[in-house]
């Protein structure tokens, strides 16, 4: 006699022979990725590409750090709420990055001049110096993405997805409008 199976039985799995008729099948050429499934596969390969070249120079960075490090760069002095706003992230999560970049030198909290609740960020002289190794991996990576693109078609590339992040927060911000 079989020793009883705890397993429960499967039910024969039954397909359709054949879609209804009234299921109506988008053209062949929709189903091809878009302009956003592009640039998402794009994003998520550079961003791997600076993953892996940050751990290849011995850049003890993560591409969310790089990223803080950039706004912060970019926005010396502002509050900590206001790069989380610019990197699109919950406060809380800048906050864990921040104390990373902090321990490790490269950033530096100071007090805002008129609100003591507010802390103004700051790279500090190493931070500069990881800005610039961050700066050239993002070069190095650009250089390898767009190889054999003409300097001319860089920048069409550029102004057109300027252009398209430009009609996208128009249409957010008439929404976060219409929404008040």
């Amino acid at each position: 006699m079989a020793p009883p199976s705890d397993a429960v039985p499967l039910a024969p799995v039954t397909r359709p022979a054949a879609d209804p008729p009234s299921v109506a099948r988008p053209d062949p050429a929709q189903l091809q990725p878009n302009v956003g499934a592009l640039m998402h596969d794009v994003a998520r390969l550079m961003r791997r590409r600076f993953e892996r070249r940050a751990r290849q120079t011995g850049l003890a960075i993560t591409r969310q750090q790089a990223r803080a490090l950039l706004a912060t760069a970019r926005n010396e002095g502002v509050s900590q709420a206001a790069i989380a706003t610019l990197l699109d992230i919950e406060p809380i999560a800048l906050v864990r990055l921040l104390d990373r970049l902090h321990e490790e030198g490269l950033v530096e909290r100071r007090l805002h001049p008129t609100d003591r609740r507010v802390r103004t960020l700051w790279l500090t002289p190493l931070g500069w110096r990881v800005v610039d190794r961050v700066l050239a991996i993002n070069r190095e990576i650009r250089d390898e993405a767009s190889a054999g693109l003409s300097p001319a078609a860089r920048e069409a590339m550029m102004r057109a997805l300027d252009h398209m992040r430009g009609n996208l927060l128009l249409v957010e911000e008439g929404e976060s409008a219409a929404a008040e």
